[in-house]
């Protein structure tokens, strides 16, 4: 096999670590380990794996927060690996963004085709058209340009401010789905900034005032009453 997948591991109790590194080296997998969120954020920007396989338990952060921000710049195939059982933990985590989600504990067979299947899904979504991390996303005359961190209205700069600009970016990059208002807020203001939805909500109106030619009736984004709100789809 020539260029191995690389596997992260997000795992801090290590008898499961070398469990699971032990099946993934003996099927020619190329393995990361991380034993804590922040851990894990940085080398999933520095090495950029094929697959995640995270726990939800971490010591410093929990795993849900490490699902949320991967996904706010990244579409790479994030398979829970958790203790947690219960269904309103599953649901957040792919509610958030992960792929899969396999409870503790687990046969290696289940884990290896868990991660085949992931690699399969990611292989076939354009991930570069979906997320691209450099770039243009175009839906009519709207513009991002992710290199020079500007969007365009018909060729004109719109000059958005650095949050309004977060605000563009991350829905131009899920264009067609709906993000949530707790999604967006905690994307761009970081985890621990409040619910309150009050601060979106100005900031979107803003943008609105600079991107859209009827703000009343909007062509670019649009709002899900009580959800949160939707970029129209790219072209």
């Amino acid at each position: 096999m020539g260029n191995k997948c690389q596997v992260l591991m997000v795992e801090d109790d290590m008898g499961i670590a070398n469990f699971m590194s032990t099946i993934l080296l003996s099927n020619n997998y190329g393995v990361l380990r991380a034993k804590n969120g922040e851990t894990a954020l940085m080398m999933v920007s520095s090495y950029c794996p094929d697959v995640i396989l995270l726990d939800l338990g971490l010591p410093d952060i929990d795993g849900l927060d490490v699902v949320r921000q991967v996904r706010t710049w990244s579409r790479i195939p994030i398979i829970v690996v958790s203790a947690r059982s219960n269904e309103k933990d599953k649901v957040a985590a792919l509610d958030l963004g992960a792929d899969d989600y396999i409870t503790k504990p687990f046969g290696s067979e289940e884990l290896l085709a868990r991660i085949r299947t992931a690699l399969r899904h990611a292989a076939g979504s354009d991930s570069a058209v979906e997320m691209p991390l450099t770039g243009v996303f175009h839906t009519g005359g709207l513009t991002v340009d992710y290199d020079k961190r500007h969007v365009y209205v018909d060729g004109v700069d719109v000059h958005l401010t650095q949050n309004e600009y977060k605000i563009v970016s991350l829905l131009s990059r899920y264009a067609g789905r709906v993000l949530t208002y707790d999604h967006i807020i905690r994307s761009v203001w970081g985890p621990n900034s409040s619910g309150d939805n009050q601060i979106l909500r100005v900031n979107m109106a803003n943008i609105r005032r600079k991107i859209e030619k009827n703000p009343g009736d909007p062509a670019y984004i649009f709002t899900e009453i009580g959800v949160g709100y939707r970029m129209a789809e790219g072209e």
